[in-house]
């Protein structure tokens, strides 16, 4: 068995900092028009991880969770407005981890894009992944 590999993460202002003890699932760009209100960019960067497997080591309180559907809670620093993680209610055992706030390098790379039918009008996506109108 290999042994258990240990990710650190942290927002932009350094006041949230966390640790992943375990794997980091398939990463997914999304396009869709709430991740792109939520991460003010043309797509979110997410991988699935295990919520067990998931630790806030420092600033827990800075911690801040909006329902941002009636399925869905982004968590963000409430200090520097960094989106971590976001939680479905299909999923409750599962976070979606946004990339961008590793600290540790990773090694795998995006795998798909997803609700491309909304992507932004000014975005071209050049990479050859796989690409899906809607979740596949």
């Amino acid at each position: 068995m290999s042994a258990e590999k240990l990710y650190t993460g942290s927002c932009l202002c350094g006041g949230i900092r966390y640790e992943i003890h375990g794997q980091i699932g398939d990463i997914i760009e999304c396009h869709c028009r709430r991740c792109r209100k939520a991460n003010g960019t043309a797509f979110a960067t997410n991988a699935p991880i295990k919520k067990a497997d998931f630790k806030i080591v420092q600033g827990e309180t800075l911690l801040k969770k909006y329902q941002s559907s009636e399925t869905t809670q982004r968590c963000f620093c409430s200090e520097c407005a960094s989106p971590i993680i976001s939680i479905k209610a299909e999923t409750p055992d599962t976070y979606r981890l946004r990339i961008g706030t590793l600290d540790t390098p990773l090694e795998q790379k995006p795998t798909q894009h997803i609700f491309t039918a909304y992507k932004a009008e000014w975005e071209t996506i050049c990479d050859g992944l796989p690409q899906y109108d809607e979740r596949p």
